[in-house]
Parts: C-alpha cells; sequence; structure tokens
C-alpha cells in the first residue's frame, strides 16, 4: 500500500509549521519542515526499494518528532499567552492550527500502528485487532470482503476523537 498520503499529511503539518507565530516556534522556522521532508523522501525511498521494515522505522521516528514538536508547540501557546501583545485572532489562529497538526498526526499515528501498518493491512488473512471499524462489524467483527481502512478513514476516526472528546463510530480494541 501506498505511503503517500501519510506522507502529504506529514509535510502539511509542516506547512501549517510555518504559518504559526512567532510565540509558539522554534528559530529557526525551517528547521522543522527541512527534517521532516528529509525524513519524508528518506522514508519515501526505501518504501520504493522494498525496505519495508526501514520504512516503518523511519516513519516511527518521523511521528516522534512531529509528535514532540507537537507537545512543544502546545506548550509555548500556553506558557506564553500571558506575556502577549497579540491579538485574539492571533491566539485562536495558533490554536486551531495545533489542533489540527494534533489530528493529522494522531491519523498518521493510527494508520500506522493499527494491524502492523498499511502495508499489513493489504493482506488476504489480516483483520485488525486494534480498532472495529463499522465496516468490518457488519460480519462478526471480521474483515468487510473487499474492503480496507485506508488514511481517510484513519483522518476520521482522529478528528471524531478530538473533536468529541470520547469514541466514536470506531471504537479502539487494544491499548
Amino acid at each position: 500500500m501506498s505511503r503517500w498520503p501519510g506522507a502529504v499529511a506529514l509535510l502539511s503539518i509542516g506547512g501549517s509549521y510555518l504559518a504559526l507565530s512567532d510565540y509558539v516556534t522554534v528559530e529557526p522556522r525551517l528547521w522543522l519542515p527541512g527534517l521532516m521532508t528529509v525524513l519524508v523522501v528518506v522514508l519515501l525511498s526505501a518504501h520504493a526499494r522494498g525496505r519495508y521494515r526501514l520504512a516503518r522505522t523511519i516513519s516511527f521516528v518521523l511521528l516522534g518528532v512531529v509528535t514532540a514538536s507537537i507537545v512543544l508547540r502546545e506548550f509555548f501557546l500556553v506558557s506564553t499567552l500571558s506575556g502577549r501583545d497579540a491579538s485574539a485572532l492571533s491566539v485562536l489562529v495558533d490554536a486551531v492550527l495545533i489542533w489540527a497538526s494534533n489530528v493529522v498526526t494522531f491519523a498518521v499515528w493510527y494508520w500506522e500502528i493499527d494491524g502492523g501498518g498499511p502495508a499489513e493491512r493489504t493482506m488476504d488473512a489480516h483483520s485488525s485487532e486494534d480498532f472495529l471499524f463499522p465496516q468490518m462489524d457488519q460480519q462478526e467483527g471480521k474483515r468487510a470482503i473487499g474492503w480496507a481502512p485506508g488514511f481517510l478513514d484513519y483522518l476520521f476516526v482522529s478528528f471524531t476523537t478530538s473533536a468529541a472528546f470520547g469514541p466514536t463510530d470506531t471504537p479502539l480494541l487494544s491499548r
């Protein structure tokens, strides 16, 4: 299965980093998007050459970097609120960009972790033990014939979980 959806999603997080105010970023501003781009290129090239274990390892390193940067952004957002001379709109834009980055990051985490990753989910004998999508529940917990979750399914789960602050239509079956 292609890794392009996850790569594009992660690069969009790098793009959103460039749109944040100076209060919630680390200088130089291009360090994170640059590092992410290098890691995505290495990941895609490893995947294209059939080195799936290496690609999976790189994807976890990349996700770790992105997750750490989001935690740092959230910390900066909260800790600089009292000392800012910025408008409420600027703070709101930063908060929305950080939240959207968080949603996309968790979508990629879910996509990468569920059932051994995107490459494993395409196997005929595979059934997910991590998420129970509604399409899977139609056949007593077994994978629906001709259906496998794609990146947009994980993005939807991430969005609804984040927006509802609770369970959604896709229950988690594992830690």
